[in-house]
Order: structure tokens, then sequence, then C-alpha cells
């Protein structure tokens, strides 16, 4: 995918066999965001859910000394207005308001509210844009709802997206620690669906740099809605919340301590495979074990790869046809009956924090089972996504960099609800419906499969080792700030 920028240099990198343009970031080029929203005098930022605070907080700050104001935009009576305020938005100064004001009154609006909410109140949103504004999205979701209910958006308007690959807490918290790292942030792709003024690409880079995205990539809203939404049922949540489950039992049910299997299952996952990622790519995890361990590896792998995969395709085309979305939106209109339950209180999450508050515990080892298995869901995900003609830096950033860099730090950090709760309604619903499916599938065909020893088929594992994934993730560490995300206690809004 190429696009040109009248404010931003960009480059031009070669992923595998394609070519993609995008451009790195960094507080160095803040200077160059007024130019970047030219004509723009506010910004709103409507929601203070996930995203939300993250946003207003970074665009707030990378403006700052600008005439450009970032107005956050609530509804009235709002809960969330108080923590808002906290933070430094106010009615007295003008930015704080009703959000239906604030998109009146703004030149470009981030909508940033719940995907449900979209879908009960877009027409009455719609009708606040003036001609010639900007409507914002970080997800895809509302695409998908407007073309199952045959609507578009509205003509006059400029609509283009900057997708975060990370929670709204960790967009934050890399942008601070961007502040002694110039670069350090979470990576974004960006879409341009209607440009009626011509600086819509600019408008979107600039969201993106003033975000802190170490380098923004172009996508298209139909692409990252489906690559979005399927990837947080898949391997960024959904999957790994069954694979740790159904691997926590099984070394249990093995006679394994339970203290020793949360270490060899979540804190494997969230520990040394993904930094080992991270750092020096997904082979590296392979290369760290000696011969025994690389023979339970390939084992593990080989059984898991099919079944995940088959659970993703399920998962991709429901995402595709609408189904996943219509199913978030009838869930949400149940929460007034039936609200989310807690995803924390089975026997593995109760171990895990007593785990993790033991200061003197030991490290979690690469187990090579959990590897395995792990790994192959990941490339299974990997592979369909570039089987459905997804460009590659989406495909790493949903499949991997997201996984590894911003969500496991939280699981880690404090377990699996830490992790899922601090995403969207839209990712936490994803994750309880889908992770059940993981956990069953791999009892229920993989760890037999592995036991009878009838693992035979060692395709997966060689189109593992020769796959052009591990070029692309080369050129994306380049691309990487040299900071680790630092997990630090936040709150929801």
């Amino acid at each position: 995918m190429s696009f040109t920028s009248n404010v931003f240099e960009t480059r031009t990198v070669t992923m595998a066999d394609r070519e993609e343009t995008i451009v790195a970031g960094g507080r160095n080029l803040f200077p160059l965001l007024p130019k970047a929203f030219d004509g723009i005098k506010q910004i709103g930022v409507i929601g203070w859910s996930s995203q939300g605070p993250a946003q207003a907080q970074n665009l707030r700050e990378s403006l700052e000394g600008t005439d450009i104001r970032v107005t956050v935009g609530l509804r009235a009576g709002s809960a969330s207005m108080k923590e808002a305020e906290e933070v430094g938005f106010t009615e007295a100064d003008g930015t704080l308001g009703e959000m239906y004001d604030v998109i009146r009154e703004s030149d470009m609006s981030l909508l940033l509210i719940s995907d449900a909410a979209f879908a009960e109140n877009y027409k009455e949103i719609f009708a606040a844009f003036r001609p010639g504004s900007t409507l914002g999205l970080s997800h895809g979701f509302l695409l998908s709802h407007l073309q199952a209910q045959g609507e578009e958006f509205p003509k006059e308007i400029n609509v283009i997206a900057v997708c975060p690959k990370g929670m709204g807490p960790s967009v934050r918290r890399l942008y601070e620690q961007g502040r002694e790292v110039n670069g350090a942030g979470i990576n974004a792709s960006f879409a341009v669906h209607q440009d009626v003024n011509g600086k819509a690409t600019d408008y979107a880079l600039g969201w993106s740099v003033a975000l802190g995205s170490p380098y923004t990539f172009e996508t298209t809203l139909e692409s990252e809605y489906r690559s979005d939404i399927f990837g947080e049922r898949g391997i960024l949540l959904g999957a790994v919340h069954g694979i740790a489950e159904s691997l926590y039992a099984r070394y249990v049910g093995q006679g394994m301590a339970k203290d020793d299997a949360y270490l060899n299952t979540s804190e494997s996952i969230t520990g040394p495979i993904s930094k080992s990622i991270s750092r020096s790519g997904l082979k590296a995890v392979y290369e760290e074990l000696d011969d025994g361990e690389k023979a339970a590896f390939r084992k593990a792998y080989n059984a898991a790869y099919h079944p995940c995969r088959e659970i993703l395709e399920e998962i991709y085309d429901d995402v595709a046809s609408g189904n996943e979305v219509r199913s978030v939106i009838q869930a949400t209109r149940r929460h007034g009956t039936y609200p989310m339950g807690k995803i924390d209180s089975t026997d593995m999450w109760v171990v895990g924090e007593k785990v993790r508050a033991d200061e003197s515990r030991n490290y979690a080892p690469i187990n090579p089972e959990t590897a395995g298995t792990y790994m192959a869901c990941m490339m299974a995900q990997v592979d369909l996504l570039k089987d459905r003609g997804h460009p590659y830096s989406e495909i790493a950033n949903e499949s991997i960099i997201e996984a590894v860099d911003s969500l496991n730090p939280y699981m880690d950090y404090k377990g699996v609800s830490y992790m899922v709760d601090n995403c969207s309604t839209t990712a936490r619903l994803g994750a309880r419906k889908w992770a059940s499916r993981f956990d069953y599938i791999l009892k229920q065909q993989t760890f037999p499969t592995v036991d009878a020893g009838a693992v035979e088929d060692e395709t997966p594992f060689d189109k593992f080792m020769s796959s052009n994934i591990h070029e692309v993730l080369k050129v994306c560490a380049e691309l990487r700030p040299s900071v680790d995300i630092s997990v630090v206690p936040t709150r929801r809004g």
C-alpha cells in the first residue's frame, strides 16, 4: 500500500514480498502537527472508555503550545466527567462538555465511545457533524454496522481512522515512556475512508503522530475491523486465555504442583516466550530450547495448528459476515439483565494471584509444550490473515506485536481479567465468547494427539520455519523503539 503526505516524510519498506509506505513517528515531529491539522482549531475526543483517556491526554500534550484545543465530550451526567476532570479537562476552560455540543463545535471529532453506543446512536451523532468537518474512528466496527443496515457515512465529511495496536492504557503508558525515549509508543494503522477537502491523509497521520505511534501504516477501514475484531477473539485475548486454561488443567492433571502449573502456562507465555518474540523474533523461542525440548515443541505445534486454525476460520467468517458485530450489539442490550461476569475466579487465576504476590518465586521457564501450542495458534492467525489479503504490517501488529508488547504485559502483571477488561466492550465480549472454544478444542483434539504420539504431519512446523513473517518482523523490529512497556496500576475510564 502506498500514500503521500504534504507534511510528513514517508518511507517505503520492504515487507517480505511486498512494499509498504509508512511514517516513522517521534516527538521530533510534534512541531509539524499544526501544519498537519491545517484548518482544525478544536479536536473533540468523544468518550472515556478504554481509548478515550489515553488519546485525549496524549493529544493535549503533543499539541501543547499550539492554538489547537483538545476537548472531551461525554454524555450529560456521565460518571466519567469526574475522571476527566481529575486529569485536567474542565467545563470552565472549555475542554470538557456534553458530547453532541462538542461534536458540533469541533472541526475534528474522534468517536471513542463504545461500539454498542455507535449502533444505537449513529444517526444522532452524524447529524451533529458540520459539513466539511472530520469524523475520526479508532475501530472499524461502525462501518460493519452501517453495511449491515445498508447505510453509509454522511457524504459531506471526512471519515478517517487511526487505530492504535494496543489497549488504551498501553497507548498512554508508552507515550509517557516516550518522554525519555523518543519514538516510544504503540504502532497504529490509519485509513482514509472519505476525503472531502484533500487533507484527510495528513489529518490521520497527524493524529497518529500525536498519539506517539513509532510507525504508522496504511490499511482500509474494512480490513481494519476484520483483522481487529478477529484478532482480539483470537491470539490477542480469547485464544491466549483458552490456551492458558487448558494447559493449566492438563499440567495439574499430570501431577504438576499448581504453582508450577501457573508458571509453566500463563507466566511462561507472558514472560520468557513474549520477551523472546518481542526482542528476537518467533524462531528465537524455538532456538533457545535443547534437543528434547525442541521435539516437544514441534509435537505440540503440529498437533495444535489445525485445531486452532479451524476455530480462527470460523471467527473470521463470523466477523466478515457481520454476525460477530450483531452478536456484540445483542449482548450489550442484555447487559441490563445479564452484565458481564468475572473471568478470573477459576482455580488457575486464584493460584496465579498468589504466585504473582510471591516475590521469591522461581522464574517462569519456556515450557516447550506451552510454547508450541501458543505459537501454533499465533501462526495460524498470521497465515489466515495473509491468505485473506491483509497487509503485512497489519498482520504482524494484530497477531504478534500487539500481543507480546501491549497485551501480555497486563496479564503478566495482574492476570487475565486485568488484560481483557482494560480493553473495549467489543473485545471483552469476544474474549469471553471464544476462549472456551479454544480451551475445548485443545482438550478434545490437540492434547490426545500429543499423548498418543500420533503427530506424524510435520508440515505446520516446516511452514513455520520457512514463513516470510520472520522477514516482516525483522523490519518491524528496526522500527520498534528501544523500550519495553512498564506496567503501572491504571483505572478504566
